[in-house]
């Protein structure tokens, strides 16, 4: 093992200032790497959905009834708090291996060669979402889990899945200029279908607003309206959501389109199928929790579907690797900075 060379104080400086531009004088990661980062922060994107869905269903919303501390006197979960406390807790611990997973895909990003700015601020794009998210929870905790702050903090958690999705995405290719790989009709269907699933999802946060599911056993406010109605209404724009793939999936096959686009329309159309039976068998079923909470890691999924089969439309370029020339005196091979 090679000997650690010490740190100079102008480089200890440099190293406060701009830890991240630091770190990459230093560190060249694999593509491998970056991506597996960006995955990482987009799997920890949906975890964090499918916990805090954990959290309402078991009715521990208020398991640690302030924030940004459990109680008033005790910045962690206490045994007179029970399970509940237990599992509220828990869930705000994920914030932070969440934040871990963002900050590692950032790291990874800033330090890849060539430098990507694009790729960077995806993940600064993340971190932002991410803090913005753990103010509004802990908004939702003081007011009492108010049904219309609980709908927008899952909302911005399918923003920052979303923001997750698209990096990961762009870890695959470069940072050439796309080029589209259908037509313009295709390309709208498409924005339809995205549009679509948008009003799903957010449809779908008014049916939790309305339904039985409050999040916790005290008295809590809901949403005035009738949550099996909103329920139809629900299911209407799922079944306009697998309609509109379905056409998709045809109009592909008609114009002769990649295998991309293809089978990211195929993958959505399957993970719409579980979705909707576990919808249907739920709704029949007086809304059992664990199937509840299947319900919601798979809206999670659909919306990365949807989102993997628009960014399947176009292509770019992968971006070449730092070119390697002969070192000057050991015949070593040298990257060559971009």
């Amino acid at each position: 093992m090679g000997r650690v060379p010490k740190m100079t104080p102008a480089e200890a400086v440099s190293a406060l200032r701009n830890p991240l531009a630091f770190i990459a004088a230093r560190w060249t990661p694999t593509p491998r790497t970056v991506r597996r980062a960006a995955l990482a922060a987009l799997v920890m994107s949906v975890v964090i959905v499918v916990t805090g869905g954990a959290v309402r269903l078991t009715g521990s919303g208020l398991g640690c009834p302030t924030w940004p501390k459990c109680t008033d006197d005790s910045l962690t979960t206490t045994s007179a708090m029970g399970v509940h406390g237990v599992i509220e807790f828990t869930n705000r611990m994920l914030t932070y291996v969440l934040c871990a997973a963002v900050g590692w895909a950032i790291i990874a990003a800033r330090a890849e060669k060539p430098y990507r700015r694009s790729l960077t601020r995806l993940g600064w794009a993340q971190f932002w979402v991410v803090m913005s998210n753990a103010v509004l929870g802990g908004v939702v905790v003081l007011v009492g889990l108010n049904p219309y702050t609980v709908a927008a903090h899952f909302l911005l958690s399918s923003a920052l899945i979303a923001v997750a999705a698209v990096m990961w995405q762009r870890t695959h290719e470069g940072d050439e200029a796309p080029r589209p790989l259908v037509g313009k009709a295709v390309q709208q269907l498409v924005w339809f279908l995205v549009v679509a699933s948008v009003l799903l999802i957010a449809v779908g946060t008014v049916v939790t607003g309305s339904g039985p599911h409050a999040g916790d056993s005290s008295e809590i406010e809901r949403m005035p309206l009738n949550w099996e109605n909103v329920s139809k209404l629900h299911a209407v724009l799922a079944w306009i959501v697998v309609t509109l793939t379905f056409a998709l999936w045809f109009v592909l096959k008609a114009v002769d389109a990649p295998k991309g686009p293809l089978d990211r329309t195929r993958d959505l159309f399957l993970i719409l199928l579980a979705q909707g039976i576990i919808g249907y068998v739920q709704y029949f079923t007086n809304l059992p929790e664990v199937l509840v909470g299947l319900h919601m890691l798979g809206s999670a999924l659909v919306w990365i579907a949807v989102l993997r089969v628009l960014l399947a439309l176009r292509e770019r370029l992968e971006t070449a690797a730092p070119a390697e020339v002969p070192g000057p005196a050991t015949g070593a091979t040298v990257g060559t900075r971009a």
